[in-house]
Parts: structure tokens; sequence; C-alpha cells
């Protein structure tokens, strides 16, 4: 009798079987992992177009980028708002909007400077915006130079007086001194009515008057009565409102519609309802390089000064091109970026989309200059849409000649109607390359690919001892080797 091999209470009978199936297991993995591995190896190759499989190469074909004609039934142009427009040959006119500021005239701008040095006595316009008309009274000055052009006046005028019954020649050289004087207090702007008072009173005045030269509206008083000033120095700035000016800014891609002399329409705020008509006078040399717009003037009677320096204007410069244009409606053309195409309807009622090279536009037209020819219909409304069937047609189209994305039918042989053949089903791992039929594979639980019937559970073992129910962890398992 051989000597019964004691085991541990606390290991299953079944556990030696257990671990010799897990090990296959195991083995079996890796040697899977590794025949992939040297499959992979011996037929990775250069990463090129040819490496690629045929069914697998998605970037074969060339993606559709271009629009293609698109075919509408009358029901879906209508359903989506489809409209035409013939391609017109005719002048166009243009309609530019430009916001405009009112300001000063400046040929009618005076600065009211003394050009003697003395003291301002007494001011008689004391505050900005004051009117002001020719001849006024402006402010009173001391000066000492004029003090003594007054003394030599006075002094020439009795010199004169006593020559009168002398030489010609004496009373030549007094008419000639009298003159000077008079001539020097003119040059120093003292009116020619406040020269002859002086020679008629015969008296110096300490103070003179200097009179406004133009009418107008005081727009700076920067001195104040007793201040001192020098030869020079500004007392007033006039600014005669009979004429305005009327500056817009327009961008400069429009620069050729301003042009001098062209007609201009002008709407102010403060007079809703009125416009005032004028032409471009000026059209300034430079662009504003922070706004990029180009500055243009127009003149404007002001009569009863309506016309504020400060107001804004809504400038409307028409215009209209000197020769006959083709033109679309604005609506026909669709930029997309990297081209500019509008839709013509073909004989055949297709709308095939077209380049085309625009230039100038205006509110509802824009100009073509190459592309499209007088009598053309093209979409003038929905081109969007268009665009995209357009788009969506030619995406498809191109997908058509990828491998395996054959949208006109499938071409190959679908699978024979009927019932599943009877018997096992092939192992799938034979057809591997590589990978031959490994012994004991298919005994394996869970890898039976033969039969899809699940292995019988083992029956339990007797328990040995005896009058005892079988138990599967008994104390003590006894066997004879």
């Amino acid at each position: 009798m051989s000597s019964p091999i004691e085991t541990s209470p606390f290991e299953s009978p079944t556990r030696h079987p257990v671990r010799r199936r897990m090990g296959m297991i195991a083995g079996a993995a890796l040697l899977l992992v590794g025949a992939f591995a040297a499959v992979y190896l011996a037929t990775r190759k250069s990463p090129d177009a040819s490496a690629v499989p045929a069914g697998h190469n998605h970037g074969g074909a060339a993606p559709a980028t271009e629009a293609g004609p698109v075919m509408l039934s009358r029901a879906d142009a209508d359903r989506i708002g489809v409209t035409f427009a013939p391609v017109t040959l005719a002048p166009m006119k243009r309609e530019l909007r430009a916001v405009g500021i009112v300001s000063y005239d400046e040929t009618r701008v005076k600065v009211i400077a003394p050009k003697i040095d003395g003291w301002v006595e007494q001011l008689y316009l004391n505050f900005t915006g004051q009117p002001v008309r020719r001849g006024d009274a402006l402010f009173t000055i001391y000066a000492p130079m004029l003090v003594t052009a007054q003394e030599e006046l006075l002094l020439a005028r009795r010199l004169a007086a006593d020559v009168q019954n002398g030489s010609p020649e004496a009373r030549r050289s007094a008419e000639e001194l009298v003159a000077s004087a008079r001539r020097r207090l003119s040059y120093w702007d003292i009116p020619a009515a406040d020269i002859d008072a002086i020679e008629t009173s015969g008296q110096v005045r300490r103070t003179l008057t200097l009179r406004s030269p133009i009418d107008g509206f005081v727009v700076d008083k920067p001195v104040l009565s007793g201040q001192r000033i020098m030869a020079g120095d500004a007392v007033y700035r006039i600014a005669d409102l009979n004429t305005v000016w009327v500056d817009g800014e327009i961008y400069e891609q429009y620069a050729p519609l301003a042009r001098v002399g062209a007609p201009i329409t002008m709407e102010f705020a403060s007079l809703p309802g009125e416009q005032r008509t004028g032409r471009v006078a000026y059209v300034y040399p430079t662009v504003n390089q922070d706004t990029r717009t180009l500055r243009v003037r127009v003149a404007l009677p002001n009569v009863g000064a309506e016309l504020k320096p400060g107001m804004y204007a809504t400038m409307v410069l028409t215009s209209s091109s000197e020769r006959p244009v083709l033109t679309v409606p604005r609506s026909a053309v669709l930029a997309t970026g990297r081209r500019v195409l509008v839709f013509v309807r073909a004989s055949n009622g297709a709308l095939v989309p077209k380049d085309v090279t625009i230039g100038d536009a205006s509110d509802d037209r824009v100009v073509v200059l190459s592309g499209l020819s007088v009598g053309d219909t093209v979409v003038s409304s929905a081109t969007f849409l268009v665009d995209a069937e357009s788009n969506l047609k030619s995406a498809l189209g191109g997908m058509g000649n990828m491998p395996g994305m054959n949208m006109g039918g499938a071409s190959e042989t679908p699978p024979p109607a009927g019932p599943r053949p009877a018997g096992p089903v092939p192992d799938s791992m034979s057809k591997i390359p590589g990978m031959p039929d490994i012994p004991g594979m298919a005994d394996m639980p869970g890898m039976n690919h033969g039969s899809s019937t699940p292995p019988a559970k083992p029956a339990p073992k007797p328990n040995p001892q005896k009058g005892g129910p079988p138990s599967s962890t008994p104390p003590h398992v006894h066997q004879e080797v």
C-alpha cells in the first residue's frame, strides 16, 4: 500500500487543474501577442501612399472644393426664394453718404492785434459770441508812441499854417510833413475820422479807439481791460458767418467720387425737412492716418446765421459713371474669401457658378469688369443657399471615386440569402499569416471555436468518509499513490 499524501485543509481539491488551465491560457496569449508583433515587424514598410490598403485610402480622392452646376426645379427654386435678374449695360449712379461738420470760413476770420505796445483802457466787446459790425469800436488803448505821433501831426499842421504865405517849396514841404504824420497814425490802424478829429481839435488825446474791420461774431477774446499788450498780441478774433464751410470725411476707396465741382446735398438736424445744396469746393491733399478718410469742403451761404459752427451735417454725394458699364444686383455677388462668383442660368436651366472680377459698387448694384456678358441671367437672391447646394453636390460627387465609397450603388456581391450552413465555424485565427494552428487551444475553456456548446461542469468527488455527506472541503484527503 502506498502512503497517503496529506494536503493542506485550506486548499481546494481542484486547484492544481485550474492552475494548469490558467497557465495554458497565459501561454497562448503570449504566443498570440508575439505572433502579431512578428507579423507587424515583417510587413511594416515606409509610410508612403503604396503602404495604405486600397480599401482604406481615404486621402486618394481630391477634396471637392470647386462649386458645380445646380439643377433646381421650379418648385424648389420658389420654395427657397430664388429669383433672377439680367446683366445690364448702362451708366451706374452712385450715392455716397458722409458725415460733415460746420466750421468757420477761414478766409473770413480776422484777428485784431494792435501794431504798437500799450495798455487796454476799455473793452467795448466784453464776451465771446458778441456780434459786431464793421466800424464798431473794439477797445481804447493808451500808447506813448500814439501820443508822440499826435504831437507830430499837430506840429506839422501848425507849420503848414505858418508857411501859407511862403514860397511854394516851403508850402510843399509842410504839406509833406502833415501827410507823413497822418500816414503814420493810419499805419497803426487809427481810423481817418479820428485823425481828422485830432487835427480839427488841435488837442492830443491820451487814448485812441481801435475799430472792427469786418462784420461778424467774437469767437475769441484773450485780453481783459487794463491789460498791457505788446505789438502783435491778439485782442480779438472775429469770424464772419455769412458764409460757412462744411467739412466731410469720406473713406479713401471713394476718393474718385470726390471731385471739385461735384454736386452735393446736405441735411442738418437743426433744420428738419430742409436740404441745402452745394458743390465740392476743395479736396484736401492728404488722408487722415487714424481714420483713413479723405476730407472734402463745401462752402454754403449762411443767411441769418442759421448754421452754427460745430453742427453735424449728413452729406449725400451723387455721381454717375462717364460710360456704360456692366452691372448686376449686389445680392447676386457671392464672395467666398478666395474667389468672387455669381450663378448664371444656362440654356438647360442649370445654375452654373462663374468667377467674376468686380469694380465699384453702389447701394444696390455692382460693376462687373470681367466674367459676364450682356444678356446673361444671374441668380439675384438666395445665392448663399444655391452655393451651399452646389458645394454639397460637388463633395458627394468627389466621394464617389474613393475606394469603398461607391455612391452609385454597391458593386460587391452580397452574401447569398438562405439559412446558415450547419457545422462548426472555421477558426478565424488560422487565416492570419504566420499563425498556424496551436495545439491544445481548441480544448481550452472559452477557446472552443468549433462549437458553441459550453463545456460540462465536472462532477463533484465523493467524500471518502463513510456515512458522511459529500463535502468539497474535507479536512483531510487521502490519496493512494
